[in-house]
């Protein structure tokens, strides 16, 4: 549990030794609380309840959305001008296609990374839970559409050129792949906050299903914080400056494939964000259910 209150930036320098006691750190947080590993449903018990729990009591909004077919039809790619359309709609295919992203990339990880029978370092056994946490984030983002009353939403493909790029990346050696890992974990860590407060302005009028995705939300992104840090701490000190300067041109690049995103999203506040993140603007209640590296206490 973490009790800190005070944090370092994410980009704070550390010594090997610490990296080697993080990962230690991170396995035994993670086994608590990911549960056990279920390889052939690319599956965590504890998240499985979790999920059992949003579907065993479901809620749905008062009121579907003005028009569902706009967002069937422009899900995948947008069709229409994104300012003909309401800002529910606009939100919820933009969580769409986050989501698809990372459905993307890690079902090509999946395929890559050593099954736990075949891990043999701890770093190893760390990635393939990693990757089953996020296979579960998007069962998560698929019950949030749900709560919209979004019964016929399916994971497609990316195009060809960006499907095999997804491939590639996980064959990269770890000196070439492990900063941009580590800020697209902190992207999606910092989109996630600013999608949280979106929330309660977009669904202003639906608060029962407003709470919902907030929970939902908070599922994720208690993993979500616990693998910005885990992928901090893949990375030594070019990395971290090889990260900063990544960072911006990562972030607009993928949100440039998101055309509805920038009449919903600050891009460049998101940036900011990412550029300051300390942890300090987590809720502690999220916070003590998951994990920060040491170096990043005080």
């Amino acid at each position: 549990m973490v009790e800190n209150k005070a944090y370092r930036s994410i980009f704070s320098p550390c010594s090997t030794q610490e990296q080697a006691a993080n990962f230690d750190s991170y396995w035994i947080f993670s086994q608590r609380h990911a549960g056990e590993l279920l390889e052939e449903d690319k599956d965590l018990t504890n998240k499985r309840e979790k999920l059992n729990y949003f579907q065993n009591n479901p809620i749905r909004s008062r009121n579907p959305l003005p028009n569902p077919e706009l967002f069937y039809r422009n899900h995948v790619k947008f069709k229409d001008d994104p300012q003909s359309i309401d800002r529910k709609t606009l939100l919820l295919t933009t969580i769409y296609k986050f989501a698809r992203h990372e459905w993307v990339g890690i079902s090509g990880a999946w395929d890559i990374i050593p099954s736990m029978a075949e891990a043999k370092t701890l770093t190893d056994k760390i990635s393939r839970v990693h990757l089953a946490e996020e296979f579960c984030h998007v069962r998560f983002f698929h019950e949030m559409l749900k709560t919209f009353h979004l019964n016929k939403v399916e994971w497609l493909p990316l195009g060809p050129v960006k499907q095999k790029i997804y491939k590639i990346f996980p064959r990269l050696p770890g000196f070439l792949m492990d900063t941009p890992a580590f800020v697209t974990e902190l992207m999606g860590m910092t989109f996630y906050q600013h999608l949280d407060k979106l929330f309660e302005e977009v669904f202003a009028d639906e608060p029962e299903a407003r709470q919902r995705l907030r929970e939902i939300l908070h599922e994720i992104m208690i993993d979500e914080m616990a693998h910005v840090g885990q992928r901090r701490n893949f990375i030594g000190p070019n990395g971290v400056r090889a990260a900063k300067l990544m960072l911006a041109p990562l972030y607009r690049a993928f949100f440039r494939d998101i055309p509805e995103a920038k009449y919903l999203f600050d891009i460049e506040k998101m940036i900011q964000d990412g550029l300051a993140f300390d942890y300090s603007s987590v809720s502690p209640s999220l916070l003590a259910r998951s994990w920060v590296p040491s170096y990043c206490q005080v």
